[in-house]
């Protein structure tokens, strides 16, 4: 029985350790190809959005394989406590996660069309602030001092850019002063969105769904990604942004080849980040996935300074630290927690013993 116990132990450690990898890859790399898109001569900001959750297309032959059979006896008894959960709940569940998914990922859009990708990054890792904000109510996490700590310098972090002087050889946007602060604004919308998908996410497992199971997880990927790709789609053809694709795809700058490659690679590379991020808010918290998601961030700012060639200024850099020193904060808190967690869990295996 011990062995059986350290062996789900283990296996749950290494499910652990790929998806927090899938989620870091997937979001650095899927963040850079999408500013790249930008950069190079894309304009759709309605196609920024789409190609996050297009990609599940590549899911539905294993999805549709793997619901023939049952891997694991949880997975069964998942499947059969399942129909209690009502249809009209389900459907609630994964349009209200849908909703939530694409509109932040819009604004997430303009905030890469127009910010430099290291500036839009440090402000995007405002949104574990945001998870911690939106678990309190909706999943009654406790603040600690660390977790504190960490959301004040998260804060400061991205709120410090408010001050950044624009200088000639960076402009924080291609239009006007006003414009600035919209798509600032834009940035901070989504990265709440983020905040509150996550947390809403972990409430749907813990509350509603009441289930971990991997059938579960791949639910709440396909069907939240069917509702946001819709969406995206009838946005991007009621915006009239289609008409100038063709355009696009001939002025682009490093050619059709790789206009083409770019969009077919960006969806898959999105879907790492959601089999991850979704994997470790059904396994841990949404808390914990979205520090992780901010550790992606200054991997995304070094990446801009070398492939984008953007300045490391001042507040940037005080920013980054700040930003860094958030996450560890965090980091630090899950680690003493869980260690704390495992030597009760031993104290009490052994007074059972005797």
């Amino acid at each position: 029985m011990e062995q059986h116990e350290e062996e789900v132990r283990l296996l749950l450690n290494y499910q652990e350790v790929e998806e927090n990898s899938m989620e870091v890859f997937g979001q650095s790399t899927a963040t850079m190809m999408v500013k790249s898109y930008y950069d190079k001569g894309g304009n759709s900001k309605w196609m920024g959005a789409f190609l996050q959750f297009v990609g599940f297309l590549i899911l539905l032959p294993y999805y549709y394989i793997s619901s023939l059979k049952k891997a694991t006896r949880n997975d069964f008894n998942s499947n059969q406590s399942s129909s209690s959960s009502s249809t009209s709940m389900l459907a609630l569940i994964y349009v209200t996660s849908g909703l939530l998914a694409i509109l932040k990922c819009y604004f997430f859009s303009l905030g890469l069309l127009y910010l430099p990708v290291s500036t839009y990054a440090i402000i995007s890792s405002s949104q574990l602030a945001f998870t911690a904000f939106f678990s309190f109510f909706l999943n009654s996490m406790k603040f600690s001092p660390y977790i504190l700590n960490s959301l004040v310098l998260l804060t400061i972090s991205s709120t410090l850019l408010i001050f950044k002087t624009e200088t000639e050889s960076e402009h924080l946007l291609k239009e006007s002063k006003k414009n600035q602060v919209i798509v600032f604004i834009c940035t901070i919308v989504a990265s709440a969105g983020e905040g509150l998908l996550f947390s809403f996410t972990q409430f749907a497992f813990e509350k509603l769904l009441k289930r971990e199971s991997f059938s579960a997880v791949m639910n709440m990927i396909i069907y939240q990604s069917v509702v946001a790709t819709c969406i995206a789609f009838v946005g991007f053809i009621t915006s009239g942004e289609w008409k100038g694709l063709r355009n696009e795809m001939d002025e682009y700058e490093m050619g059709n080849t790789s206009y083409v490659m770019n969009l077919v690679l960006i969806p898959i590379i999105w879907q790492l980040y959601s089999i991850g991020s979704i994997g470790l808010i059904s396994e841990v918290s949404s808390l914990f996935a979205d520090a992780l998601g901010a550790l992606a961030e200054p991997i995304v700012l070094i990446m801009g300074v070398i492939f984008f060639y953007e300045t490391m200024d001042g507040i940037k850099a005080i920013s980054m630290v700040l930003a860094l020193w958030g996450f560890i904060s965090y980091v630090y808190y899950h680690y003493a927690n869980k260690t704390n967690s495992n030597a009760e869990n031993k104290y009490t295996n052994q007074e059972n013993e005797y």
